[in-house]
Order: C-alpha cells, then structure tokens, then sequence
C-alpha cells in the first residue's frame, strides 16, 4: 500500500468525497484505513465504568485504500505515487522512496 500512517489524505469515492484528513491508523490486511474527520458514524454504546451514561458516539469508521488519494507534502496537490530506489547516505543500502507523479519529489 502507497498510504501510510500520518499522511494527508484526499478521499476521491464514496460519501465523504472532496473531505480531506490525516490518516490515523493503517489495517494492512483489509486494505483499509482510518480517517480522521471522513466516514464518521454514530455508535450506541452502553455504560461502562470509564462513560456510566452510555449513549450515542460519532466516531470514524475505516475506509478502503482505493478511495483516496495521497496529498503531496512538497505541491499540496492529491496525486498518484511512485517509487524510486535510492542510495543510502550511511550505507551501500538502497532506500526504496515515494515519489510525486504531479512534481517528480521524493518523500
């Protein structure tokens, strides 16, 4: 998956579309991701100790990885992701890196 966690992301499908959010947690197995601000739903909850009048939460739901786009860091701009390998600084390792299709960047 090109999203990881902490990126801004653009959702383009779904009905949270044009909302944009970081992403707070990545569910590799599903292909799924947790947005902040998109997909929210209301939750019944019953009391528990920690909230003793229970009740109704808004909370995000998680949303496929083929609905949203990854918001360069350098153009501000959603756009697709590419890779490129790159020459470690410290090492002869080679660093697998992100790149911008819109302004050829890496991050």
């Amino acid at each position: 998956m090109n999203v990881h966690k902490n990126d801004m992301v653009l959702v383009i499908s779904g009905n949270s579309r044009g909302k944009s959010g970081k992403v707070l947690r990545v569910i590799r197995e599903k292909q799924r991701l947790l947005v902040e601000g998109v997909n929210i739903r209301k939750r019944h909850t019953k009391p528990t100790s920690q909230m003793p009048a229970g009740g109704i939460m808004e909370r995000e739901q998680s949303i496929h990885a083929s609905n949203v786009m990854v918001i360069c860091p350098k153009c501000n701009n959603a756009s697709r992701i590419g890779y490129t390998t790159v020459a470690s600084t410290t090492g002869g390792r080679k660093q697998k890196m992100r790149v911008c299709k819109n302004c050829k960047e890496m991050f």
